[in-house]
């Protein structure tokens, strides 16, 4: 199974990535956490991403396509993958569908979360990330045990500043003018899947892997 998963911010691409990895028993492909991985490690693709990095400068999709194509080939990838947080344009996409044909893989589906607006809202505006370890709580739906103190290591919570509210109107108004044209593009190939996500947490997994179990039988 090889999924990407597309979704808003707050829309909870991270926590039904986590499910699908306890259901397939496939690995979740962070574009970011293998930047940072390759960094410390100081891998070839690592040092050249760490140039860009310093300058400030975004890191050019060909590093991070090379990344992606390194990780497929280990061994925990070979049932499978979830692409979380890339793509993000449609360059991004046209290039990873030349990766994976160039390596003979095809993608399952595009898992297209879908979540309205004002829960978006609400749920970025009461996001709490640790200091210490980068736990995540929400003021609302997953409050800690002691109000503003991380369960898992005592550290204190913080509001991120790209959760702050003057800021989350640009971040969706961004998501829409880059990712959108990603849905149009993936419908055309077949492979988007589109799935609310809003209701009880069960009833949402049970539309999310519903989805992908109609993919797993064509």
């Amino acid at each position: 199974m090889r999924i990407i998963l597309l979704g808003e911010p707050g829309a909870g691409k991270g926590t039904y990535s986590s499910e699908l990895v306890k259901k397939f028993c496939i690995p979740q492909i962070s574009t970011g956490d293998m930047l940072r991985a390759s960094v410390k490690a100081g891998t070839p693709l690592g040092r050249q991403a760490q140039e860009f990095m310093k300058k400030g400068e975004l890191v050019p999709d060909s590093v991070v396509i090379e990344l992606i194509r390194e990780r497929i080939k280990e061994g925990d990838a070979a049932k499978g993958f979830i692409l979380d947080g890339f793509p993000r344009t449609l360059p991004q996409a046209q290039s990873l569908d030349k990766m994976l044909l160039s390596m003979d893989i095809s993608l399952s589906a595009v898992i297209k979360i879908e979540v309205g607006k004002a829960i978006l809202l609400k749920r970025l505006t009461g996001r709490r990330v640790c200091k210490g370890c980068g736990a995540t709580y929400n003021v609302d739906t997953m409050k800690p045990k002691k109000e503003g103190v991380c369960d898992k290591c005592g550290k204190e919570l913080v509001q991120r500043p790209d959760d702050m509210p003057q800021t989350i109107e640009n971040r969706l108004a961004v998501y829409q003018k880059d990712t959108a044209p990603l849905i149009e593009f993936y419908e055309k190939k077949g492979l988007l899947r589109p799935v609310q996500c809003e209701g009880e947490y069960k009833d949402v997994l049970g539309r999310l892997f519903a989805a992908l179990e109609k993919v797993a039988k064509v």
